[in-house]
């Protein structure tokens, strides 16, 4: 694994050894057998065995009659109303999922508010229940190959038991998101447990117990009526989210999204409230000067990080090692590094994320302007997801060329993940892109992402825009007071303009500025070349060399986003050398 990229970050390394990476809370073997158990876990590690289970890590929760036994990672929201409605305090989150569950079975999951993902042993049926939480925000993965089905809620817990083999719809999919969209992980019999869902064993069946869609209600009702609506549901909600007795920490841009939930904290709390913010060096574009009028504002101890170049460049390795698939976006080391500078502050972290996708951010713009125009030359079946996947910015336009010929065959004509939701009759067309950016782009990485670098910084990450109930009610929303024109999330500027000043309620929302362009020429050419274009390099066998050759050469129609192209390349290669198997 280390030895290619030692000489492109000499000395910066040790820290992407599994030394520093944090071992995994839990994993479990289902129908283990025995030659297999002796490769499962040290003994030392084995914390519990039942009949045709094993678990590792953790010991699990028992129900009161010891039939159920739960394990997971498990934040619930809405723990003090679980615990009126049951009568007394079991303990831990996962021991109030198992009384509730003894009780009600699956129906129990109605009742769980927060963030999630377990297993359930049924120890009288011998069978085992896999469950994710409504949006995402905590991740599960299990094999799909064998006789034995290994269960983890990191991928990188399973290298031992998975394929080598790439997915290469995965990867194509990569290459056209900077994420993996879906089930599919980049091993071939790796899956990942989509949000909503549970699943069931032995049987292994897979059953949507929830999803986002379209119910547009009041509709005849103003907009200000709707902002009311949303804003006695954000304090609701916030108020949840906030650590008891605690400091708390946001991750704040200066956007509305971030600032919304600062100055919603800020109203709310009655400890601490600290602000985090980045720049990559004074000399370059920054929004510092909106991050400081909110933290001024609302009055939180503010926090500034400067993230040089050169840092984004060494930390990134660590950065991919903390990831289960790659991201290939610039704020990855950015989102690991805020993470670490919060730790010295808060133990628990809130943030904006969720603003675009459920209230209609900037980046649809493209996508509604193709269905005004586009799709009335091509017609909207056949042009919308070509416009779709070029939207991202990405390699789609590349695949033919950057593919090895035969990747590219067995990959062409393979449907695409987002194919039904964007020419689903059951939304109006914005709501489509909301409900895509809410099923993929959320699950697959923004929640995974705040969830991966929270948890490596020893910090409980927490997404208030993106807890169910908001999303719910912004499906509810009017279309027209999300995205209307070029001003985006009215409803929720209106739902928190007494909280933020002006200039942040009227500001445009630009994105966090990163130079990729700039700094792939003038400073990472030499790394680039050495890692991309190696004969040995692990992207070899499935990418076109002299293409990515061009790209760094400055050739070809790439001026507005080689820089972008070649991260999300980059970050590929990195990602696959730190996950090699031993």
């Amino acid at each position: 694994m280390l030895p290619k990229l030692q000489a492109l970050f000499p000395n910066r390394l040790a820290s992407v050894g599994s030394q520093i990476l944090p071992a995994p809370a839990w994993f479990l073997a289902w129908e283990c057998l025995e030659v297999e158990m002796r490769n499962f876990a040290s003994p030392q590690n084995v914390t519990w065995r039942s009949d045709k289970l094993t678990i590792a890590g953790i010991s699990p929760a028992l129900s009161p009659g010891e039939r159920f036994a739960v394990v997971g990672d498990i934040w619930l929201s809405n723990r003090s109303q679980l615990l009126q409605r049951q009568g007394a305090d079991p303990g831990t989150d996962a021991q109030i999922v198992a009384q509730l569950w003894e009780r009600e079975g699956v129906e129990s999951l109605s009742l769980l508010q927060g963030m999630f993902a377990l297993a359930i042993w049924d120890r009288e049926r011998q069978e085992l229940w896999l469950v994710r939480d409504r949006t995402g925000s905590r991740t599960l993965y299990y094999t799909t190959a064998g006789a034995t089905r290994f269960v983890a809620p990191r991928l990188r817990t399973l290298a031992p038991y998975r394929s080598s083999e790439l997915d290469l719809v995965a990867l194509r999919d990569y290459l056209c998101c900077a994420f993996v969209p879906g089930e599919r992980t980049l091993w071939q019999n790796v899956r990942e447990l989509r949000p909503g869902t549970y699943l069931r064993f032995p049987d292994e069946t897979a059953q949507i117990y929830w999803q986002p869609r379209q119910e547009i209600r009041h509709a005849s009702q103003p907009l200000e009526w709707h902002a009311l609506q949303l804003r006695e549901l954000l304090e609701q909600v916030v108020a949840e989210y906030l650590p008891p007795g605690e400091p708390v920490g946001v991750f704040l841009s200066g956007g509305i999204d971030s600032s919304c939930i600062t100055a919603l904290a800020a109203k709310l709390h009655h400890r601490p409230v600290h602000t985090y913010s980045i720049h990559f060096g004074l000399e370059h574009p920054h929004e510092l000067e909106f991050s400081n009028l909110v933290a001024k504002h609302c009055q939180t101890h503010h926090h500034i990080l400067e993230i040089p170049p050169d840092t984004l460049w060494e930390k990134l390795p660590l950065a991919m090692a903390h990831l289960d698939d790659p991201i290939g976006e610039g704020l990855t080391v950015p989102n690991l590094l805020v993470g670490d500078l919060a730790t010295e502050s808060a133990s628990a972290v809130l943030n904006g994320e969720g603003g675009d996708p459920c209230f209609g951010g900037p980046k649809n713009q493209p996508m509604l302007l193709n269905s005004l125009y586009g799709c009335a030359i091509s017609g909207e079946r056949a042009g919308s997801l070509p416009a779709y996947l070029t939207s991202f910015k990405k390699c789609y336009p590349d695949l033919p060329r950057l593919l090895q010929p035969e990747v590219w065959a067995a990959v062409q004509a393979e449907p695409s993940v987002f194919e039904a939701d964007l020419n689903s009759p059951d939304a109006t067309y914005l709501n489509r892109l909301m409900l895509l950016n809410i099923k993929f782009k959320g699950a697959d990485y923004i929640l995974t992402k705040v969830n991966n670098f929270t948890q490596a910084a020893g910090l409980q990450g927490r997404s208030p825009l993106f807890d169910r109930r908001v999303v719910e009610l912004s499906l509810q929303i009017p279309p027209e007071y999300k995205l209307a024109g070029a001003e985006e999330k009215a409803v929720l500027k209106r739902a928190v303009a007494d909280l933020l000043p002006d200039a942040i309620l009227k500001r445009p929302k630009s994105g966090m500025i990163m130079h990729m362009q700039q700094w792939f020429r003038k400073i990472w050419q030499r790394q680039a070349r050495g890692l991309l274009l190696n004969k040995r390099a692990a992207i070899a066998p499935y990418l076109n060399q002299s293409l990515i050759r061009e790209w760094l050469d400055y050739r070809g129609q790439l001026w507005p986003r080689y820089g972008q192209l070649l991260w999300l390349l980059v970050s590929l290669e990195i990602w696959l050398q730190v996950n090699q198997k031993d």
